[in-house]
């Protein structure tokens, strides 16, 4: 269960690269003064994940730990023998199980602290726990009150809860993160920004000294961050929370270094953020056209991801359907109709 992200439809000529070669899987590369990069594979169409290793003294923290695949840890015994000093930290941007997957694995090594937000801690554990609102029936049974066909709803329950895969195991304890939190890290202090929507408290780090902001998933050059409404939470706009985010991101200087989880670092911030934010203005307005009669996010699936999904991306697909009509909703631009077969439709206000 890795993030799903779709391609956004901008282009990006805008937006600067510098020259860096990502490292080779289980090779560290020095990004800027006590600043390492790491590059892990993952075993979905998104193929890979950036990490970070930062200098902390006579220590390490990690930022994010990989997928919990042998291949990863691997790659890590790697990284981590090419330098003595041990882990102190592993900080996880967020709960999803190619940021979380190895923390635990990761911690243990060398008693290293665990820190991430309450809100990443509590959903990691409701999903690995398949509690209410978090579980795979819940999220089955939303997606059949959207329409979704019962051919894909067979193959989702089917496939049962995948998120252990790549979590195998989870911290049993943590150090709470809190917006606006300040982490001395070696020689550097990093000011933590929640934020939200595509996860329920994400947590990037930005350095003012350094210029850099380690974006996790909030914030990618090439591709739109998955956000997706889940069965817990029916009738929430995390789209509109994740635009107010990244309105927050602007007020970081236009130079900025942004190190995301996926893609290659970037300058750029602005540009960046107008690109995501007409992405999803342009998806808005294709659902809004096809909106002039009562329909379900199942049947606007091939509105908003026209090619062949398969299983996995259709858990994504549909969460972010219903994201973008719950937030037209919100704004007053659809209406949401409870039919007498049970169905959910929405449709432009006469």
């Amino acid at each position: 269960m890795d993030d799903m992200m779709s391609s956004s439809s901008s282009a990006t000529p805008s937006l600067h690269y510098p020259h860096y070669e990502p490292p080779a899987e289980g090779q560290r590369l020095e990004l800027a003064p006590g600043i390492g990069w790491v590059r892990m594979h993952l075993p979905f169409a998104l193929n890979h994940i950036n990490l970070w290793l930062l200098d902390d003294g006579d220590a390490l923290t990690a930022i994010d730990s990989g997928f919990g695949i042998d291949r990863t840890r691997t790659a890590w015994e790697q990284v981590l023998a090419a330098d003595p000093r041990p882990l102190r930290r592993v900080i996880v941007t967020h709960h999803h199980p190619d940021h979380i997957g190895l923390a635990a694995w990761l911690a243990a090594r060398d008693r290293a602290t665990v820190l991430m937000t309450q809100g990443e801690f509590l959903s990691a554990h409701a999903v690995w726990n398949q509690l209410p609102g978090h579980c795979i029936e819940d999220m089955v049974a939303q997606f059949r009150s959207h329409g979704l066909d019962d051919t894909r709803l067979a193959a989702l329950s089917a496939r049962g809860p995948a998120y252990r895969r790549g979590a195998p195991e989870l911290p049993a304890h943590y150090h709470r993160l809190f917006a606006g939190d300040t982490l001395q890290i070696g020689a550097h202090r990093w000011r933590v920004i929640v934020g939200y929507g595509h996860a329920p408290e994400h947590a990037s780090l930005y350095c003012a000294e350094l210029g850099i902001l380690i974006s996790g998933d909030m914030l990618l050059p090439r591709i739109s961050t998955n956000i997706s409404v889940y069965a817990a939470t029916p009738g929430a706009d995390p789209l509109g929370w994740f635009l107010r985010s990244l309105q927050a991101l602007c007020e970081l200087p236009e130079d900025t270094l942004v190190l995301p989880s996926h893609g290659h670092p970037f300058r750029g911030i602005r540009a960046r953020v107008d690109q995501l934010v007409e992405h999803h203005r342009e998806r808005c307005a294709a659902l809004l056209a096809e909106c002039a009669a009562p329909r379900c996010a199942g049947e606007l699936l091939p509105t908003l991801f026209p090619r062949e999904l398969d299983t996995h991306q259709v858990m994504f697909a549909m969460g972010e359907a219903i994201a973008h009509l719950n937030h037209l909703e919100t704004q007053g631009a659809l209406t949401r109709d409870v039919g007498a077969d049970g169905l959910i439709r929405f449709t432009r206000p006469r």
